[in-house]
């Protein structure tokens, strides 16, 4: 019998900076350490928004450390599901991967009390996400 593999999650957004940053906090926060999760750009900012860090630190969540990370073909051939953030993106698209579109507003620019809403939607999606993917939220 083989071993499960770990699912692997790719959350892209153009500056990497907010909305795919946050997702992937959420869901290394929920996974616990059984979903390999990735976030990219493909124009990343300099550092991460300080509203979305300030937000999720709200919820007991550190981003502070966190950069942006430039997209690269690699780390979408090695993601089983690909999640763009509503962003218009465009991602390498490769047969066996599932991509999914999370429209969400973008808190660039944007204060902590209008990340909040934000930052409260996505993690109800990735908590669906983890539903789908059969595995129990931390």
């Amino acid at each position: 019998m083989s071993e499960p593999t770990t699912p692997s999650v790719l959350f892209v957004c153009v500056h990497n900076a907010g909305r795919s940053q946050m997702a992937a906090a959420w869901l290394t926060h929920l996974a616990d350490g059984r979903v390999e999760v990735r976030s990219a750009g493909s124009a990343p900012a300099d550092a991460v928004n300080p509203a979305a860090v300030a937000a999720m630190t709200e919820v007991g969540i550190d981003m502070s450390t966190e950069r942006p990370k430039i997209l690269t073909v690699a780390a979408v051939r090695a993601s089983d599901v690909v999640i763009t953030m509503g962003c218009g993106d465009t991602c390498p698209v490769f047969p066996g991967r599932r991509y999914l579109d999370w429209k969400l507003d973008d808190p660039a620019g944007q204060g902590v009390e209008a990340v909040r809403p934000i930052r409260d939607e996505i993690e109800r999606r990735v908590r669906a996400l983890l539903a789908e993917l059969g595995i129990e939220a931390a």
